[in-house]
């Protein structure tokens, strides 16, 4: 990027460009186990008529953009481009529109998830897709992130209608509607929700939103083994018990939680953590049906949270699992990864983790959304120590191929970025050229993201 367009861009910006190496630095990288790369500058767009004139710049001069929303990814999505800009949304952040009625909402990128339900609190309606992370909205819907309830409320593709999206050579399109169903036209809404920034930038969501349950109520219950609480979560799920959580924690990973959140009364084995939303009368029928099958998998008796402050603190400590894992070694690293089964097949897969960790003598907390087939290895390493990165991408290795023999996917939630480049080959190695022509189209200059995803060459 020449000196002539920083010019430009300072120009227009004023106070909100910066090439400070400070600046460039915070937005060099997500939650991921690369090393930081500094792009040359991060800007920081108000509306979507800015973000415009930032794609229509950079596409005439083929200058990169990584768009960059709170840094909470985990497969090296939001890494910075050296010969490029970042762009920073964390100043679109409104909430444009509520109708409680119809239960939707409006907002730009940058609304958190955490932002949005404390705005609707008042309003009898929620936002249920819910990663581990304070995500940015757009962010969830470029990896096309879930969460802990998407076994009741689904993922970012059940709760996004439309969005507004700019495209590389500066254009505004809106997709998609505020009505539950249109058959106008292709379906571009969910062409860019998991598409990582490389076709354009999201800069607003068109969300549903759900209404507040009547009752929501939350236990915990302990299992002698990871099998048999895996086989419990297989069996509920199979008996179709709406239930809107299920969560596996392993052995080592409620050890890990129980010190870093300061969790009473509860054993450090393999644990689910269930929740149900309902009415009174539903709750209590299917807590039975559960209750009588984690019995029959040698399940305890169900801890209940006894009030809000009591399930929210055991549902904190459930997001915080990677900065608990992360917390274990000083400027240490974590190697985050997840895998999607059918529902019939998460045991066996499961179980396979754990014993190949266990022979390449890694430390492998382990968490599931075990309800729609996804769970997480979190791997915690000191990048000093040799042989262990390796160690872990071994592991990745054996995991993936175990996953798409049981016709699993390489990442339920987290998306590709650049970790999982090799394993979208392995999986969808026949849709990669169709891909790269859909990019090419779009993105004729590959200025969005480059290298991310997929390799264009």
């Amino acid at each position: 990027m020449n000196d002539q367009i920083q010019e430009e861009l300072k120009k227009i910006f004023n106070g909100r460009f910066s090439t400070s190496e400070s600046t460039r630095a915070n937005y060099a990288r997500g939650e991921d186990t690369y090393d930081p790369i500094l792009s040359k500058a991060v800007v920081f767009p108000e509306t979507n008529e800015e973000v415009s004139k930032i794609l229509s710049l950079c596409n005439k001069h083929k200058i990169p953009v990584v768009p960059f929303g709170t840094g909470t990814s985990l497969e090296g999505n939001v890494v910075g481009n050296d010969k490029g800009i970042t762009i920073s949304l964390e100043k679109m952040n409104k909430i444009l529109s509520v109708n409680a009625e119809d239960f939707d909402c409006r907002v730009q990128a940058c609304v958190t998830k955490e932002q949005l339900n404390d705005y609707l609190r008042e309003d009898g309606v929620f936002f249920p897709i819910d990663p581990g992370a304070n995500a940015a909205i757009g962010g969830m819907a470029s990896t096309s992130a879930s969460g802990t309830m998407a076994v009741k409320y689904g993922t970012m593709k059940t709760a996004i209608t439309g969005l507004t999206v700019v495209l590389p050579n500066g254009d505004i399109i809106k997709t998609g509607s505020r009505t539950k169903k249109t058959s106008a036209g292709y379906n571009l809404t969910n062409l860019f929700i998991g598409s990582e920034g490389t076709l354009g930038v999201i800069t607003e969501v068109q969300l549903r939103l759900s209404p507040i349950p009547e009752s929501i109520m939350s236990a915990v219950c302990h299992f002698p083994s990871l099998e048999m609480a895996v086989q419990t979560a297989q069996q509920v799920t199979q008996y179709g018990v709406p239930i809107a959580r299920i969560e596996m924690l392993n052995k080592e990973q409620m050890e890990i939680s129980i010190n870093y959140s300061k969790l009473k009364d509860i054993e450090a084995v393999p644990t689910l953590f269930f929740e149900f939303h309902g009415s009174e009368t539903s709750n209590q029928e299917n807590i039975k049906i559960v209750e009588e099958i984690s019995k029959d998998n040698n399940g305890s008796s169900f801890k209940w949270a006894k009030d809000l402050e009591e399930r929210n603190k055991l549902w904190k400590a459930r997001w915080d699992v990677y900065y608990s894992v992360k917390a274990l070694i000083n400027n240490g690293r974590v190697y985050s990864t997840d895998v999607c089964l059918p529902i019939s097949k998460i045991t066996e897969c499961v179980n396979f983790a754990e014993e190949e960790t266990k022979k390449l003598g890694l430390r492998a907390p382990m968490v599931g959304h075990l309800g729609d087939g996804n769970f997480h290895v979190i791997l915690p390493y000191d990048p000093k120590e040799e042989g262990t990165y390796d160690k872990i991408r071994d592991f990745s290795d054996l995991l993936i191929k175990k996953t798409l023999e049981l016709n699993g996917t390489i990442t339920g939630e987290h998306g590709v970025g650049l970790h999982k480049k090799a394993y979208l080959l392995q999986e969808h190695g026949d849709s990669i050229p169709l891909m790269r022509t859909i990019k090419r189209s779009i993105d004729q200059n590959n200025i969005m993201n480059p290298g991310k995803i997929f390799d264009l060459n």
